[in-house]
């Protein structure tokens, strides 16, 4: 029997009964945004910038070391293994150089400044996550690479130049060196042409190393398998979260969760691992591109008040700057 993700046709769905976003409520949102603008927002300006600390060519074994270049690009150093998740650095999150999304600060890291890399984790295939020229210049960079990605999306990424490229289904597991890569679900949808909505999966990843455990959503809205990712592949030192793109919420909440929703998540991960206190969220997938209708300041701050409702520690919850490298 074909798992419950899996559609008789031979594409992806969520398998928890649950709304997904769908392109009438797009053109609606649209029309809502032509009839009334949203105000005029200077965000941007602020968002600070750091200068990276990356361990080169790789941290201490003991060492979880954590680099923020945008968006949802992460340079993770887990120990001495160098990984890369959902790495894009074009000026814009879109198939042409000309219109779509354009990046409100540079990247925080230089791509020819990475250090050697040995995995990059592509959750999926929107354009904010999946970019072409940025595959080409790794695969390039970096051939040794691996690639792990979701189900059906290793020929696009083959195409693009990546040599070593190895799919994932929800829950599967991959042994590199001493490092195991987990699948993880989530509750998002794909695409990149109007015509292939949900014929590649879209995942998150838990990575163990050395003793060490990462975890990164990728895209995802509220789903009930955060408690058991937490069981199967916890406990997390790192726990990487979305915390951007989730206005206007009746669109957006099916395919991405709001600032209160990742430290809920944040919780479940952890719910039933007593060193959950020493756990550290990151906040990701704001401050980068414009997606959505929130502020661009508005994610780190409802984060934090979130962070703060729970009983939190200041200490564990990380909203780094562009750039900015911090050491778990």
């Amino acid at each position: 029997m074909a798992p419950s993700h899996h559609t008789p046709d031979g594409a992806f769905r969520n398998p928890w009964a649950l709304d997904e976003a769908r392109f009438g409520g797009l053109l609606k949102w649209r029309w809502d945004r032509i009839r009334h603008p949203l105000p005029r927002d200077n965000g941007a300006h602020a968002l600070p910038r750091a200068r990276p600390a990356i361990r080169s060519p790789r941290a201490a074994a003991d060492e979880i070391v954590v680099t923020w270049v945008g968006h949802s690009t992460l340079l993770v150093q887990l120990g001495t293994l160098n990984i890369l998740t959902d790495p894009i650095w074009s000026d814009r999150a879109s198939p042409w150089r000309a219109i779509g999304p354009r990046r409100l600060v540079e990247p925080g890291v230089a791509i020819h400044a990475l250090p050697p890399i040995d995995v990059v984790l592509l959750s999926h295939n929107h354009y904010d996550h999946l970019d072409a020229w940025t595959v080409r210049t790794l695969a390039s960079a970096h051939a040794e690479a691996r690639w792990i990605v979701p189900l059906r999306l290793g020929k696009l990424v083959s195409s693009l130049g990546a040599r070593a490229v190895e799919e994932l289904d929800w829950w599967e597991e991959r042994q590199l060196g001493n490092a195991t890569i987990g699948c993880t679900p989530a509750r998002h949808f794909s695409a990149r042409t109007p015509l292939d909505r949900n014929r590649t999966l879209w995942c998150g990843y838990a990575v163990a190393s050395a003793g060490r455990r990462f975890y990164y959503a990728g895209d995802t809205g509220v789903h009930p398998e955060f408690t058991r990712i937490g069981e199967r592949f916890g406990p997390f030192d790192v726990a990487a979260l979305p915390i951007g793109a989730y206005e206007p919420r009746w669109f957006m909440r099916p395919v991405h969760i709001d600032p209160d929703e990742a430290v809920t998540a944040y919780r479940a991960l952890h719910a039933h691992h007593e060193s959950a206190s020493d756990a550290v969220m990151v906040g990701l997938h704001w401050g980068t591109f414009r997606l959505t209708d929130e502020p661009v300041l508005d994610p780190p701050r409802r984060a934090r008040e979130a962070w703060s409702r729970a009983g939190l520690s200041e200490k564990h919850l990380w909203i780094l700057a562009h750039g900015e490298t911090r050491v778990r």
